[in-house]
Parts: C-alpha cells; structure tokens; sequence
C-alpha cells in the first residue's frame, strides 16, 4: 500500500469548543485503517474542521440548503482532483451547541457525539450520502464499522427511523 498523508486543518470559531484534536486524530486513522481514503493513496490530503457556533452553521444551512436552522455537522466537500500530489477534501463544520444539546437529550458522551460527527461529515465529503434507503444504510454502516473499531457503540440502536 501507497504511503498516504492525511491533514486536517482546524478552525476554532466559537471559544466552547474543548481541544478536539485527539478526536480528530482518531477518527482519521480509524478512517485510514477502514480504507475510505483508498482513492487518495500516495497524495497529501487536507481536510478543514471548524469548530463553530449556532448562529454561524445556521447561516450556513441557510444559505446552502434554504434551511433557517442551525444543525449539528455540514459538509461542503471540494474537488479533490486527480493524480496531484495533494487533494483538498473540503470542509466539516459542527456547531457546538447543537452538538452539546444532542449529546445531553440522547445521553451520548459529548466526545463519542462529535467522533461520530465528523465520522459522518468526513464521509459526505468522500461523496458517502443518505438520500435514499440504499445509500443511508451503505454510509451508516461504514459509520458504525468506523465507531466500533474507536469503541463507541452503534449510535444509530436506539433512533426510531
């Protein structure tokens, strides 16, 4: 296997946010190790976190999905090209207190919530989705295979779809 380097490049834009950076390591070799990055071998690949506020993903979810509410995760993925020596993924921005209230109401772990977050918004951005049945149980499972393999339990047992 081609020797890979993946980047993230984060981006603290609401003071709540608890040093992440462990999380994000993690969640990255666990995403390594379950082989979404394949496409990227031998490239430099960057993925940008921002780590933001209601107000600021609710302009966001506005703007780009005619949504006027904040959300907990958006991903806005890039052309990573092909063949160059770096790819730029794109972008995962969560808001803390959509996050933080998530975590509480459904008694997650803050840290477990988030890992799963950005497991998910690292996926939107590897063109993973959940439009229709087919592909929200393709993308749920790799999420469940990738959170398992970090110790955090299916976070999808005990939602009534």
């Amino acid at each position: 296997m081609t020797q890979m380097e993946i980047e993230t490049d984060t981006n603290i834009l609401c003071d709540d946010w608890p040093d992440i950076s462990d999380i994000t390591e993690s969640v990255i070799e666990a995403l390594s190790q379950n082989l979404v990055f394949h496409e990227f071998s031998g490239r430099t690949t960057e993925i940008s976190i921002v780590l933001a506020d209601n107000a600021f993903i609710r302009n966001l979810n506005k703007t780009y999905r005619g949504k006027d509410k904040p959300t907990n995760v958006l991903s806005f993925p890039q052309d990573p090209g092909s063949g160059d020596r770096e790819a730029n993924l794109g972008d995962v921005i969560l808001a803390y207190e959509t996050v933080k209230e998530e975590a509480d109401s459904q008694g997650k772990g803050f840290e477990d919530h988030v890992t799963h977050l950005l497991v998910h918004g690292i996926l939107h951005l590897l063109a993973y989705d959940h439009e229709d049945d087919a592909e929200a149980e393709e993308m749920e499972s790799l999420e469940i295979r990738v959170l398992e393999s970090l110790g955090i339990k299916n976070p999808y047992e005990d939602i009534v779809k």
